[in-house]
């Protein structure tokens, strides 16, 4: 991943969009409301709220370039031009200032071998770096590919880790509207609190991927104002501000030169060297979901083992995910490996033209163009894939996979917990051949069994019209 495209973040739509009033209030989650579980206890100060007009990590006067390139791909919008005529994704930006660089050197080695003195070498390096340099750039980009392939599994893993512990809390802990009405309510409050929460996670898990170490982005402050986190007691106004890059800087990342490009973690940095302790946001959380957990345990609205098993497990699959992403963008490819590999892989570049020229003369010049972008490039697409959680246009969309889980979440909270003689004894529910449950209830239990014996040697009625197949199951039975 390019170090600067991590400072030039852009909050969410799905964080800046507003939500409408709900048709139902009492079983919708507010990410922007005040509730907080009844079970947690403040530790410290509650985190700030957000700024007016909080830019987390991004500047403020960056150009339309800018913004078409330091962002993620959406991998659901369709495209009709051809691959090999995009930029949007292409690595070949960031190859324009090499290529300039190997195009020079080709054109200075061409000239003086035609008008001076032939510098020729055999083509036995040629064959001999080419195989030292293919399994260099083979270890480096399958290697980075891993990364970001394991990458990709552990948010598949939060996915569903989410969908499973939003279902669990929302179906299997109980609202004691029984006992009384403000208990009742008080339980349903808690567990749109902890749906919030599974939310929270997410999406401080992101921030934390990113090197974006506080509690005030617009995404995140409203579902973590009512937590006492260290990261929120350091999150000030000016946490987020970031000066305007210079026109040398915005070049810079945009053409991938390193030796231009910001340092990613230096909010961390920063932080540190102002004494200010972050901690770990979504470890954070994880603490007030177990609390959460326990409270509905001791309080007796989780009674069932296998339930409380589950809810454990999920909060243990969480944070696996925690760990392993971190593990993921805190442990790159060994230095010396990357040194080797890319003084190798110039070194082949730059010894192109000795090799071509006797063969080729004036079209080593874009012979050699053209090996080095296919060299480089590679190795380039490598680097970019290594951290897959940033900015870039090939990085993982993280924003995606936060509004996925959240959207999931809005979902299993739009109904209240299902009862089965809501949708079994239903006249909608057409159990055989479009015959009705009441059309089957009439039947014995023998000519149900006989029923389902035969349709398994009977040709599927999906593709029959309805009052066919209704026709088919009663000279079945």
């Amino acid at each position: 991943m390019s170090a600067a495209t991590a400072l030039h973040a852009r909050p969410s739509s799905s964080a800046l969009s507003t939500h409408p009033p709900p048709k139902n209030p009492s079983i919708t989650i507010n990410p922007h409301s005040d509730t907080s579980s009844p079970q947690s206890t403040p530790l410290r100060q509650p985190s700030p709220s957000p700024s007016p007009r909080p830019r987390p990590l991004a500047r403020r006067n960056t150009s339309t370039i800018d913004d078409f390139i330091t962002k993620p791909l959406d991998i659901e919008s369709h495209r009709r031009m051809p691959y090999f005529l995009r930029m949007r994704g292409s690595i070949t930006p960031r190859m324009i200032v090499p290529l300039l660089f190997v195009a020079v050197w080709a054109t200075i080695i061409t000239c003086i071998s035609q008008f001076w003195y032939g510098l020729v070498v055999s083509n036995l390096l040629l064959t001999v770096l080419g195989f030292v340099v293919g399994l260099g750039i083979s270890f480096r980009t399958s290697s980075a590919y891993e990364r970001y392939v394991e990458g990709r599994k552990y948010w598949a893993q939060l996915i569903q880790t989410s969908r499973d512990l939003a279902r669990h809390i929302w179906i299997h802990a109980e609202e004691r509207h029984g006992r009384s009405p403000e208990e009742g309510k008080a339980d349903l409050l808690a567990k749109l609190t902890a749906l919030n929460l599974i939310n929270a996670f997410a999406v401080s898990l992101k921030r934390r991927l990113r090197f974006e170490p506080y509690a005030n982005y617009d995404d995140l402050a409203p579902l973590v104002r009512n937590l006492s986190t260290f990261a929120g007691a350091a999150s000030d106004a000016h946490s987020l501000e970031e000066a305007s890059p210079t026109l040398l800087k915005a070049m810079g990342s945009y053409l991938g030169l390193e030796f231009l490009e910001s340092n990613p973690r230096k909010h961390i940095k920063r932080a540190d060297k102002d004494g200010k302790k972050l901690g770990n946001l979504p470890l954070e959380v994880l603490h007030y979901l177990s609390a959460y957990v326990e409270s509905i345990i001791g309080n007796g609205t989780l009674p069932n083992g296998v339930h409380q098993g589950m809810i454990m497990a999920n909060l243990a699959s969480m944070n696996e995910v925690l760990a392993g992403t971190e593990r993921v963008v805190n442990t790159p490819l060994p230095v010396a490996y990357s040194i080797a590999i890319s003084q190798i892989t110039w070194t082949y570049v730059i010894a192109l033209p000795f090799q071509l020229w006797d063969s080729l003369r004036w079209v080593t010049i874009p012979g050699t163009v053209v090996g080095a972008y296919i060299i480089l490039g590679i190795a380039a697409i490598g680097r970019e894939i290594e951290d897959p959680f940033g900015y870039d246009e090939n990085d993982l969309p993280l924003d995606r996979y936060c509004k996925q889980i959240e959207d999931e979440i809005n979902v299993i909270a739009s109904k209240e917990r299902a009862r089965p003689e809501d949708f079994i004894a239903t006249e909608g529910n057409r159990l055989m051949f479009s015959m009705s449950y009441e059309a089957w209830k009439a039947k014995s239990t023998e000519d149900i069994r006989s029923t389902l014996r035969a349709r398994a040697n009977t040709k599927p009625m999906a593709s029959f019209p309805p009052a066919m197949a209704e026709k088919a199951g009663q000279d079945i039975v």
